[in-house]
This record gives structure tokens, sequence and C-alpha cells, in this order.
């Protein structure tokens, strides 16, 4: 895959932004295509790491704004400054409507913030990680420092190997189940984990009866939700029998991001409740989510809300929905 010049990623969310000085390129702009017409740029200190495993492009950036910022497949991935927005967006609201959650499974998740998040509440007992690209999972484990606790920790046990292959041989059963996967896009790994068939026969029958299911589900935003975010959530209507979108802007995505939760049990969201749970479970501060906003997360606007009422495609195999932009990133 290449060589990296140096650990990245701070000790937390707010890390410094200095200029790195041994990159491997030199560069001034990284370029994100969001459509045929529309671009995404950082200004970049350097580019310090580039390669391509067996599943996937990788680049590791050092951006002016956003600080040190993962990029797959020309999407980017995560940004320093801004990644605990998406990560307790992912991760916290399920685990804190649960009763007592004790055991996770995360689909994806190789640079091991899910995990990070997981790993936060006290009642956790064991967090299965399970990303299909053992050469990224390699490359954040080594370089990611603000993950190194998580990938350390006696209670995660981590599995190389495809999500779907992992659920269907295991007989446990979980507690919460992430979809922390990449964007479907077109040729890429994971777009068949986004199926009603993988959800119905592969998915829920590995939750317990108070088990949630959550995934990431791409764009939220006024222009970009039609792309996958309303057929990924009517998917779930069609699998389970209670269902909750959420969004959060996060803007190193240049967008608002969404996520969707579906269990068999009612999904009960109290501001209050959340406070106290989070005051109880978690250890540390979440920078974040609180129960307000987590609430508050759940109303859309109009033209999302009319949209996610009136959605009627079931994401298939044979009629997925991709996002724009595989392979689209450059360097200027």
């Amino acid at each position: 895959m290449g060589e990296a010049v140096e650990n990245v990623y701070g000790t937390n969310a707010h890390g410094d932004r200095h200029r790195a000085k041994d990159g491997v390129d030199a560069c001034k702009w990284y370029e994100e295509e969001i459509d045929d017409d529309l671009k995404w740029c950082f200004a970049l200190n350097s580019v310090l790491h580039r390669g391509t495993s067996k599943f996937q492009d990788i680049a590791l950036i050092d951006t002016k704004h956003f600080g040190k910022a993962l990029v797959i497949d020309g999407k980017m991935q995560s940004a320093e400054m801004d990644e605990f927005i998406y990560h307790e967006c992912l991760i916290h609201p399920s685990l804190l409507c649960h009763p007592n959650p004790k055991t996770v499974f995360i689909m994806g998740g190789g640079e091991g913030s899910a995990a990070r998040e997981v790993l936060k509440h006290k009642t956790i007992q064991r967090v299965v990680m399970c990303d299909i690209d053992e050469e990224v999972v390699d490359f954040c484990r080594r370089y990611l420092t603000v993950n190194c606790e998580a990938f350390a920790s006696d209670k995660l046990c981590l599995v190389i190997n495809d999500a779907r292959a992992e659920l269907e041989k295991r007989e446990e059963k979980y507690d919460i189940i992430v979809g922390d996967l990449a964007d479907p896009v077109e040729g890429g790994p994971c777009y068949q984990l986004y199926t009603k068939s993988f959800y119905e026969q592969v998915l829920k029958p590995k939750l317990h009866h108070h088990g949630i299911f959550v995934t990431q589900a791409g764009p939220a935003g006024v222009l970009t939700h039609k792309e996958v975010f309303s057929s990924i959530y009517n998917t779930l209507k069609h699998v389970f029998k209670h269902v909750l979108a959420y969004t959060a802007h996060v803007p190193s995505f240049a967008d608002t991001w969404g996520w969707v939760m579906a269990s068999d049990q009612p999904i009960m969201l109290d501001a209050q409740q959340i406070d106290e749970r989070i005051s109880k479970r978690i250890n540390g501060e979440l920078l974040y989510l609180n129960g307000e906003s987590l609430v508050s997360s759940t109303t859309m606007n109009k033209s999302v809300y009319t949209s996610l009422l009136k959605e009627t495609h079931i994401y298939t195999e044979e009629s997925a929905r991709f996002i724009y932009g595989h392979g689209r990133a450059c360097f200027a």
C-alpha cells in the first residue's frame, strides 16, 4: 500500500493542524467530485500516504482547514477536526436507546473510531469489529493514534472478513449491530450490505429480542437525500417494525449526513432519559450529542420528511442506488 510518514490524528477531536514535515507528496489541493459539475476542495499541507489495497484506494492527507483526513475510493471518510460528529451520531443513539447493551457487532469500522465510541459505554462486555480490508485496518491501527486504546482493548475482537460471511457463520446474537460501512458506490466492496435480502435474511436474525440495528445512510441534505438515504430508510421499514432516521451536519462532508436505527421493539427517545443514561453509562464526556440534540436530530425539514414518506424504492442488488464519485478524487 505504500509508506506513511508519521503518526496521525491527535489525542482528541480538536487536535493541532500543524504542517506536516515529511509528506509523501507536496500538493496544494485535494479535490472530491460531488457531481459532474460540482467539486469540494481542500487546501493541503501535504499528502501523507497514498496506496491501493486489494479492495480500495486509500489516501491520508493533511488539510489546512480540517486537519488530517482519511480518504477511501475518492470519498472523504473522516477528518481530524469533526470526525467526532459522525462517530458519536453513529454509535451512541442506539446504545442509549437500548435498555442494557452488552454486545456489539460492527460491520466495517476499520479506522477504529466506531469501536472507540462503543467502548466508552460501561455496560459493554464484547465488541466484534469486522472489516474486509486488512491493509486499511492495519494502516489505521498503526497510524490513527487517537484510537490506539480501542484497538488495544481486551473487549475488542477484530476480525478480517466480509461482514455478511462473518455474520452468517456466527451463532451468537448481539444487542447492537452497527453498519459503519463505506458509502454504496458502484464497484465498491459493500453495497450488497445495504440490501433488503441482507437485512432480512442475515442481519436481523443475529439481533437479540431488544436488539437495535443502526447504519450510516449517506448524505441527507435537501439536494442529496434521494441518492441513498431515503432508499435505505424505506428498505429498513420493510424489514423492521420500528425505524427512525436522524441527521447531523458534518462540515468536512460538505453536507448533512444521515443515519437510520431499526428494531422490532419501539425506539423511545426522551431527552432527559438520554442525558441521564449518558451521565450514568458513558466514561468521559461526549463532544456533540446530548439528549436535546439527539431528539432534535430526528426532525427532518419538510423536503426530506416528504421524501421519506413517499419513497418506494427498496434497495436490492439488482436495483441498487449509488453515491456519485467513486474513484474521482484527485490531488492538484
